[in-house]
């Protein structure tokens, strides 16, 4: 995704006049996005967006005023992230990937990945995941699985899908075999692509002699 396509998709929001405006203010002067950001839902709409397909009208609106601050970007991303309600703080992780700012947002992925808010979560496995270290990764990873985030989600999956997470997802369907639950399909197939999955399976299944 880029500022570009959001910008065109956001053609017929309810008040593009509205958005014009303020991604000028901020421009101009970027401590008003403190102002602007809470009220893009308000003004923009919450509605789908047909032409940037997982992004929302007042998601797609906060992240350009994200991008058109002129500095001092992850200062204000984690303001707003910090301050802001459920769907503001969606809209900071999911703009994270187009601003110029390193790694020094992945304090807010492991802050939305403690969280319940299984949306908080799936924003936080988008693109931007690149910055998480291989470990806490995996422990992402195995948060959708618990909480039943689609793994569609997860930018990258299965090029960082490693050994170590088929030994971690292969454990977690020996306990929850054991009890009598199943595995969400999309984790088992993930098993099977990383080839775990069938050996686990056939150790589960083979009978113990008495």
């Amino acid at each position: 995704m880029t500022p570009e396509r959001l910008r065109s998709a956001l053609r017929g929001v309810p008040d593009p006049g509205w958005l014009d405006d303020a991604l000028r203010a901020v421009t101009a002067d970027p401590s008003t996005i403190m102002r602007f950001f809470p009220a893009a839902g308000r003004r923009c709409g919450w509605a789908v967006l047909a032409e940037a397909l997982g992004w929302t009208a007042d998601e797609a609106a906060r992240a350009l005023l994200l991008t058109a601050l002129p500095g001092d970007h992850a200062g204000h991303a984690e303001a707003l992230y910090r301050q802001g309600d459920a769907a503001e703080k969606r809209a900071v992780l999911k703009a994270l990937p187009l601003l110029p700012i390193g790694a020094a947002g992945v304090p807010l992925l492991h802050d939305a990945i403690r969280t319940n808010d299984t949306r908080l979560v799936a924003a936080a496995l988008g693109p931007y995941a690149r910055h998480l270290d291989p470990a806490a990764w995996r422990q992402a990873v195995l948060k959708c699985v618990f909480t039943g985030v689609p793994l569609a989600v997860v930018a990258d999956l299965d090029d960082r899908a490693d050994s170590e997470l088929a030994a971690m997802l292969a454990a977690l369907a020996a306990e929850r075999d054991a009890a009598g639950r199943t595995m969400p399909a999309d984790a088992t197939d993930l098993l099977d692509r990383l080839g775990a999955g069938r050996a686990a399976g056939t150790a589960r299944s083979t009978p113990t002699e008495a």
